[in-house]
């Protein structure tokens, strides 16, 4: 089944999912069902977040409701409306897993999910649950709770020190990041023969779904057949990311199933948890342990902060001091913004991408050779993860902006409280290097982080 659906019987034609789709895959005239061209979707879930079209117990009656639920696979416990625009749910996969006394289960958290999560408990905006998030995740019954945040930090090792090499020994450039999935297949799909301006890093989810079934299962004695690995994102396209086939560092699948910021929601109220009355609790080290850099991932802007925050350390030998660990010329919400970041005798040149519909005119400056960047981050949704199509769905357009700015505001709020706010310095990436990946960018950082992307669209 597709990750994004439209379900005809409920659809009405009104086209806000055709809106605000970047890749124009929403096919269909107004007033008529709509249908998705899966050859051009890119899975980032936008559709499904603004979609109005719905079915109702109150509106359409109990036993139509029901079919729907039942053929999406949802708990009886959901009684919320269902939309026409939905992505296909996995937590009866997941229910099953975990009641699986085999699986040595394992989750992890992205950094945008503990942003949103309370809204779908009646919880004002920018509320930051990241001790409730990792305690309702163990009552769910997980064996380890790590944190996305861990192997975000990961990646800005591998990430900064791959855009250290390349700019001194003249490698491509620019480099784009290539941490969000929709934005890799976008360009994929309509950009194939620069695929190798993309990073090779594979995203925090994939680094840390390698790193949980090899030096994870060394930490937990366990067979890594065993480890049924879990991701709770706030996007939808990372369930096509985890089903890429080349994404096994790990010597098999790596990550087993993704779910949703909203799906952990239905399976926490199934669960009779109250989330609202939970303890705050810790992530389980040593993939639990994170900083401020790794924290940020969930904004537009955010990667590329957190890699200068380290990149600034690898080219220059020096830290970045605590009046510049700040870097305010990188955040905001425009559509494409530039800056120059100077370290040492280096004038680093970023782009900063914010939304898929704004990336089509700076590749075409990279066609043209006109793209006079080092490093570009791009994000498909408008304003990075926390406003992904998985995370809680906001039902009144008028609500958007102040969920948006409230979401962003407590990501850099946790930032600032962290008291490490640098990859480089986190006492779990050191421990991981030291034991087992060696330094960034090694023979086997490569084997298990790192991977190539198609050359040609397909």
């Amino acid at each position: 089944m597709p990750i994004i659906n439209i379900d005809p019987d409920i659809c009405t034609g009104c086209q806000e999912c055709s809106k605000v789709c970047p890749v124009y895959a929403v096919e269909g005239m107004a007033r008529e069902k709509q249908r998705i061209a899966g050859e051009r979707c890119v899975f980032c879930g936008q559709c499904v977040q603004k979609c109005k079209s719905y079915v109702s117990v109150l509106e359409n009656g109990v036993e139509f409701y029901n079919r729907k639920r039942d053929e999406r696979q949802l708990p009886e416990t959901v009684t919320e409306p269902l939309f026409a625009a939905y992505n296909t749910s996995r937590i009866a996969g997941l229910m099953a897993a975990l009641k699986d006394p085999a699986k040595f289960t394992i989750v992890q958290a992205a950094p945008a999910v503990r942003a949103a999560l309370a809204e779908d408990f009646g919880l004002p905006f920018g509320t930051l649950s990241a001790g409730r998030l990792a305690a309702a995740l163990r009552r769910l019954g997980f064996d380890r709770v790590y944190d996305t945040n861990f192997s975000a930090d990961l990646t800005i090792m591998e990430e900064a020190s791959e855009l250290v090499e390349r700019v001194s020994n003249k490698g491509v450039l620019p480099m784009f990041t290539s941490c969000c999935p929709a934005w890799v297949r976008y360009m994929e799909n309509n950009y194939g023969d620069y695929t190798k301006h993309l990073s090779t890093c594979k995203s925090p989810q994939q680094m840390a779904g390698a790193v949980f079934k090899t030096y994870g299962a060394k930490i937990n004695k366990v067979d890594p057949a065993k480890i049924y690995s879990v991701s709770v994102m706030p996007c939808t396209a990372k369930a096509f990311e985890a089903d890429r086939e080349e994404m096994n560092g790990s010597g098999c699948r790596d990550i087993d199933l993704v779910i949703t910021t909203r799906e952990l929601a239905w399976l926490v109220r199934n669960a009779g948890v109250d989330f609202a009355g939970l303890p705050d609790e810790g992530y389980d080290d040593p993939m639990g342990e994170y900083t401020g850099a790794g924290a940020i991932f969930a904004v537009t802007g955010g990667v590329m902060e957190a890699a200068i925050r380290t990149g600034y350390t690898l080219i220059t030998g020096k830290e970045l001091g605590e009046d510049a660990v700040d870097i305010l010329p990188l955040r905001g919400t425009e559509g494409f913004r530039t800056a120059e970041i100077k370290a040492g005798d280096l004038i680093l040149k970023v782009g900063i991408v914010t939304g898929l519909k704004n990336a089509e005119p700076v590749l075409e400056q990279l066609k043209a050779g006109t793209l006079d960047l080092h490093f570009i981050e791009v994000m498909t949704c408008p304003e990075g993860c926390v406003s992904g199509g998985g995370q809680p769905k906001l039902l009144d357009n008028s609500d958007t902006a102040e969920a948006y700015a409230a979401r962003r505001r407590v990501i850099f709020e946790h930032d600032r409280a962290l008291p490490k706010r640098k990859s480089h310095e986190s006492g779990a990436i050191k421990k991981i290097y030291s034991e087992y990946l060696e330094k960034p960018n090694s023979h086997r950082a490569h084997e298990l982080l790192h991977t190539s992307y198609r050359g040609a669209p397909h």
